[in-house]
Order: C-alpha cells, then sequence, then structure tokens
C-alpha cells in the first residue's frame, strides 16, 4: 500500500520552481491503490509524475498529490508490432532503456526524457517532429482509466471515445490513467544524420521549414536578445534517424549535476546576450553536416541533473505560444521584439512549426502554425508584467498558451484559449482538480 501523509516541502515542486505549495504526498505503489487511498480524504487529490511541467498544473495547494513513478512495471511488449503497453508511472528513460536495446524509439519525445508516460499523455506532449507525427497522442492505442468512484475505463478511439478524447491534453483531471499502451518506432542506431544550418530573420527561418517538411525532426534555437541585424537570427536544426545499423545499447546515467542555486543576478540580458552571440558563432560555418548520438541531439539540457537551478531560488518562467499561420509571421516578429525589449532575454528559446496532424485529445495545445518556447527568470516587478503582455498578443494574434508549462496566464486569457475547458468540466473526476484548474476555472474538488 501507498506511504503515510507527509508534507511537500521541498519533495515535490514544478520544474520552473514556482509556485511552492504545501499539499500532502501520498505515493501510489500499485494500481489497485486508487481509489481506495482516497477514501478519508475530504478535500482534492491530483495524480502526478516527476514534476516536470513548470508551473502549478502538477500542484494542489493543500490537498493532496498522489506520485505515480513507483507504478513504473512494464507490462507487455510486441516486437512485431512495437505496442509497449506499461504502468501510467513509467518514464520515457525507463521505456528507452527498454526499448533502444531491442531496436525501438519513442515515437514523439519532448526535450527531457524524464517525463512519466502518464503525464505524456495528460499533457499530450509535443516534440521535434510534431509536423509530421502529431502529438504523443497519436500514437496511445489504448489506457486503463479508473474514476475515484472505483469505475475503470478502457479508453481508446473506439472505447470510451469520449473519456479517450478528454484524457489525452486533459492534463490528469479526468481520473488516474493505471496503464497505457503506446505504439514505438523502429530504429537501426542509436545515430541521427544531424545538420544545422544559420538563419538571419523570420523569413530564412520559414524558408527553411519549408524546405525541410519532409525530414522527420526540426527546431530552431532564436536568439531573442539580439536587436537590429542581428535580430530572430538562429540556428536550424534538423535530422533523421540514420539508417546505417549501428550499435544499440541503454544509454548511461547523467553524471553532472547543477550543484547550487546560481545567483538571481547571474542571468540579466548582459549575460544572456553574451552567451547567445558565442552559441550563434560556435557555428562557425552557414551549414554543419554530422552524425551525432540521439542523447544531445533529443535532450541536450538532461545531461545535467537540476539545470533548473541556474534560476535561482526565485524559479522561471516558461512562455510557450502557438499562433496559427495566418498571423505566424506578424505575430512571431512582434513578441521578440517586444522580448526584446523588455531586458528579459531567455537563452533557452526555441521556435518551430507545429504541422497538420491532428490530435485526439480536445484540450491538445498545438495547432498549425509556429510555436515559441522561452524560460523568463522570475525577477520582482518585471517578469509577470512581461508575462501577462505576452500573453495578451498571443491571443491578439489568434495563439494559445501550453497549461504544462504554465504558471501565469489569468482565468480570461485560459478560457479564450481553451474554450473547450467547459467540456473537460464535465468529463473531470469529482475528487481531482489542481492549482492551475482552480486558478483559470474558479472550480474545485467535489469531495
Amino acid at each position: 500500500m501507498a506511504s503515510e501523509k507527509g508534507p511537500v516541502k521541498p519533495a515535490f515542486e514544478p520544474w520552473g520552481r514556482y509556485p511552492k505549495y504545501d499539499a500532502t504526498l501520498l505515493p501510489l505503489h500499485w494500481q489497485s491503490d486508487y481509489p481506495s487511498i482516497i477514501r478519508d480524504i475530504h478535500h482534492g487529490v491530483l495524480p502526478v509524475g516527476l514534476g516536470r511541467s513548470y508551473g502549478d498544473v502538477c500542484l494542489l495547494k493543500d490537498g493532496t498529490l498522489l506520485p505515480t513513478p513507483a507504478m513504473s512495471r512494464l507490462i507487455s511488449f510486441d516486437p512485431e508490432t512495437g505496442l509497449l503497453t506499461a504502468e501510467a508511472g513509467i518514464s520515457l528513460a525507463q521505456i528507452l532503456d527498454f526499448a533502444v536495446p531491442r531496436g525501438f524509439f519513442l515515437p514523439v519525445t519532448p526535450g527531457t526524457k524524464y517525463v512519466t508516460l502518464g503525464g505524456a499523455i495528460a499533457n499530450d506532449i509535443h516534440g521535434k517532429n510534431h509536423h509530421v507525427a502529431g502529438t504523443f497522442g497519436c500514437h496511445v492505442t489504448e489506457f486503463e482509466l479508473v474514476r475515484s468512484d472505483g469505475t475503470v475505463l478502457l479508453c481508446s478511439p473506439t472505447q470510451n471515445p469520449d473519456y479517450y478524447a478528454m484524457t489525452i491534453g486533459g492534463m490528469g483531471l479526468t481520473g488516474l490513467i493505471r496503464w497505457a499502451t503506446l505504439r514505438m518506432k523502429p530504429i537501426v542506431t542509436r545515430k541521427i544524420d544531424y545538420e544545422g544550418i544559420q538563419f538571419h530573420g523570420i523569413d530564412e527561418f520559414l524558408a527553411l521549414t519549408e524546405a525541410s517538411k519532409n525530414i522527420e525532426y526540426t527546431v530552431s534555437w532564436v536568439d531573442c536578445a539580439s536587436t537590429g541585424k542581428n535580430f530572430c537570427r538562429g540556428i536550424f536544426m534538423q535530422g533523421d534517424h540514420s539508417t546505417k545499423r549501428g550499435e544499440l545499447k541503454a544509454s548511461p546515467e547523467p553524471k553532472l549535476v547543477f550543484p547550487f542555486e546560481a545567483p538571481g543576478q547571474m542571468l540579466n540580458h548582459w549575460t544572456v546576450a553574451a552567451f547567445n552571440a558565442l552559441y550563434f558563432n560556435k557555428q562557425m560555418v552557414k551549414r554543419k553536416v554530422l552524425e551525432m548520438d540521439y542523447e544531445p541531439f533529443f535532450y541536450p539540457l538532461d545531461i545535467a541533473l537540476h539545470w533548473n537551478r541556474m534560476y535561482g531560488k526565485n524559479g522561471l518562467l516558461q512562455f510557450q505560444y502557438v499562433i496559427p499561420w495566418d498571423n505566424a509571421r506578424e505575430g512571431t516578429v512582434a513578441i521578440l521584439k517586444e522580448i526584446a525589449k523588455s531586458g528579459l532575454a531567455s537563452f533557452l528559446a526555441v521556435l518551430k512549426a507545429f504541422g497538420d496532424v491532428p490530435s485526439p485529445g480536445v484540450m491538445s495545445f498545438p495547432r498549425p502554425g509556429i510555436t515559441l518556447a522561452l524560460d523568463f527568470p522570475i525577477k520582482a516587478g518585471r517578469t509577470f508584467y512581461v508575462f501577462e503582455r505576452l500573453a495578451d498578443m498571443t491571443r491578439e494574434f489568434g495563439g494559445r498558451l501550453y497549461p504544462a508549462k504554465d504558471a501565469a496566464m489569468t482565468a480570461q486569457q485560459f478560457q479564450t484559449f481553451y474554450p473547450e475547458w467547459q467540456q473537460l468540466s464535465r468529463f473531470r473526476d469529482p475528487a481531482i482538480t489542481s492549482s492551475f484548474w482552480e486558478r483559470v476555472t474558479g472550480e474545485s474538488s467535489n469531495l
């Protein structure tokens, strides 16, 4: 059975390290733990994974969190079909450790492998191949959902399709995912055929995006601190799994750990601008072609554990939008200019295009257009003001923000971005809520 209750200080916090809320921690170890474990709880609960969501979508102030990583058992794998079934608390890292030596890879992966299978479904994560593969939910064939009243639902496109559609991207609010089946992708090597291309300006980025639409993985780093002739310069990174057979083995555990909380003044406009200039110019040629291991291609930041400490004790906000193609160019230029003007430059700015592969999830974030994601260190009196302005600009250009990355969007903004929230409300498990959900809807647990 699950362990005794204990306060979440500092055992569980979002990746952005803001906000910080007290809660009760009640880990789940077995699929049968829920819902019996919450029988005597008279406030809200929330299943959570590894805490890699940036804001309060994985928090519940003064409530009970139900961490799932102990539910990490592999149930079955069919090498003929690539179908892998595992408990929802298994991490993508654990799946890769099993699958890569057997010649399989994740069909979609975000920029970190330290997220759970259940969390990947609940936030309908996306990756560098959205334009050809869609979201993570596109590759989930079925899962089992248990509600707080004990009802167990097998969910797929044909069985309980409404719960299937509301749970994918439903932020963990529809019930506990016990296990899920994922269709893996065959590979013959760990290697990626990589090409990095320097670009100057949004039009060069768009031209490269169009030229690479048949390449599986594309993403760009963009310098959001520079102005003038260097405005919107960046490196367009593209790659495919190599077709040359090579070594297939699990990755070693990371050995580097960011050792301390950096002082708040370390990340400022000048240090970020200097870093961005160095990063852009370290590629000394216009185009760079090489064969590289998948780890640095997909997970460059996973090389150092706890890298979020570099933002200091106040933490960070991540801002990620998608703006539809009709306004994508104009909106991206306007927002990048606003960011440069604010002085809150980020050295982790990622720009890419989303494709038109539809997600099965009603509340899924991606839509065809341009997405920009970047981290802002939290600075009193500045960061939240800039964030609200950027969120309003996103709304004006017909875009929306990503709840999994959010700690600051207003209720009005969220409800404009996601008019489907009322539909999700009807499918929400009455025992389950989150600080994010309460903040942007005003609803709470019905326990």
